[in-house]
């Protein structure tokens, strides 16, 4: 590790005092945490799924409470000496209820996958049929997959969007649950720009008597900064991370109707894992807090805005915006236009300095290791602080790096201007002297 690196004016301030510790104990370790910084730092972040938090919930995230086992629930523990974990949970459950309007919540998931292994066991038996969005359509791997425990376990009958317009196609998933009787309805995706019904949704449940369960790991955070419609008062239960929009440590977190409330507590734990990372239960809290704020909500809504100017400005360099723009935090691109495919995109970006993520779009020719499209988000970049300019810079380096960035010297220059532009929106800059 060179000495630029042991003296970065950074280490400390977002890493804690202990960070001398690590660099001195093992400079190794040290030196790839500095590097995925200066990574961070120097490219643009385009992953719809990632973002920056804030350096207290760094801090927490590193914190003594990583300490402490805490199996069971404030004042149930299954160990001694939670009196003071207690507070932290107890604190981000009423923060959760009162930000969302909820009549419980579940800190505990150490992830949304595992949030929503919680959602299955507590109102479904293996064997039993759910219906969730079908992943070609940009569902999630715990919505059916053959690979996941999901597609194992239960029978999943799959709805998608129509092939028209791209947007759910509401009076297929009627069908489906009026022929199917599912036990549970699932709505939510990961590569979905558009807003789902939910109030249609709840309708649908009603009537074939099932369960209505919304996974709201990509979208929740703009739930929460009031800049799109909440699922909280339709559905049975909402699972989802807390580390996309919401801007918290990575794990997932459960919000539920009080008749619920003990079956999802009890398919946490004991059901699905033992103790929780209270470290990462203390993130959250502090997230919250953060989403309570009104600069929350104008970012959350900034959040939109500059999607909705990518997505447009990339149509503008000759792409197609998937169901005609976004009004969310994502936009799926579809890149046949520019003869390249999605994973050839996404290695060229790569290449020039800008992360984002080959994927499938609705009917897609291509298979899923290859795709015909990108899907692109602007959560970290408003973090950031980029605006409306920034997007339209963005969209242009995008379009070059697809049509370039197979030649060295020319991802070389796109890079070095993708490093000028965050280098005017540093990541985590280091506190002014």
């Amino acid at each position: 590790m060179s000495d630029r690196h042991l003296k970065h004016p950074i280490t400390q301030e977002y890493y804690g005092p202990d960070f001398t510790a690590m660099q001195n104990q093992d400079p190794e370790i040290a030196a790839v945490v500095i590097s995925e910084l200066e990574r961070q730092r120097n490219g643009l972040q385009l992953i719809a799924s990632e973002n920056f938090t804030s350096p207290a919930v760094l801090a927490a995230m590193g914190s003594t409470l990583s300490n402490k086992y805490a199996e069971g629930y404030p004042g149930k523990r299954y160990y001694g000496g939670c009196e003071e974990v207690d507070k932290v949970e107890e604190i981000g459950n009423e923060r959760a209820k009162q930000l969302f309007g909820a009549e419980h919540a579940n800190l505990q998931p150490h992830s949304g996958a595992s949030a929503n292994v919680a959602v299955y066991q507590a109102f479904t038996k293996p064997g039993d049929t759910v219906l969730a969005m079908s992943l070609p359509h940009g569902g999630h791997l715990t919505h059916g997959s053959k690979v996941n425990f999901s597609g194992k376990w239960f029978n999943v009958v799959s709805y998608g969007v129509r092939q028209d317009n791209e947007l759910i196609d509401y009076d297929q998933l009627r069908d489906l649950a009026i022929e199917h009787k599912p036990k549970m309805i699932c709505s939510g995706a990961t590569a979905y720009p558009s807003l789902i019904d939910f109030e249609k949704v709840r309708q649908i449940c009603d009537e074939v008597g099932a369960i209505m369960w919304v996974d709201a790991a990509h979208f929740i955070g703009l739930v929460a900064g009031k800049a799109i419609p909440s699922p909280v008062p339709y559905a049975d239960v909402v699972s989802f991370t807390t580390h996309k929009v919401l801007r918290g440590p990575r794990g997932g977190m459960i919000l539920a109707k009080a008749a619920h409330a003990a079956a999802i507590d009890k398919a946490v734990f004991p059901g699905m894992q033992g103790g929780p990372i209270m470290s990462a239960v203390a993130g959250k809290a502090i997230a919250l807090k953060e989403c309570a704020t009104p600069g929350y909500q104008a970012y959350a809504k900034k959040v939109v805005e500059n999607c909705q100017a990518l997505a447009n400005d990339l149509v503008d360099e000759g792409m197609r915006a998937v169901s005609g723009g976004t009004q969310t935090h994502l936009a799926l691109i579809d890149i046949r236009s520019t003869g390249v495919t999605g994973k050839v995109a996404d290695e060229r970006c790569g290449n020039s300095g800008i992360t984002l993520n080959k994927n499938a779009i609705p009917y897609d020719p291509e298979t899923p290791a290859v795709t015909s499209g990108i899907r692109v988000g602007t959560a970290a970049t408003t973090t950031q602080g980029m605006g409306a300019a920034e997007m339209k810079k963005i969209a242009s380096l995008i379009a070059r790096a697809i049509k370039d960035g197979d030649d060295e010297s020319k991802a070389k220059a796109i890079k070095a201007e993708v490093n000028q532009l965050c280098s005017a929106f540093p990541v985590y800059p280091a506190p002014a002297k």
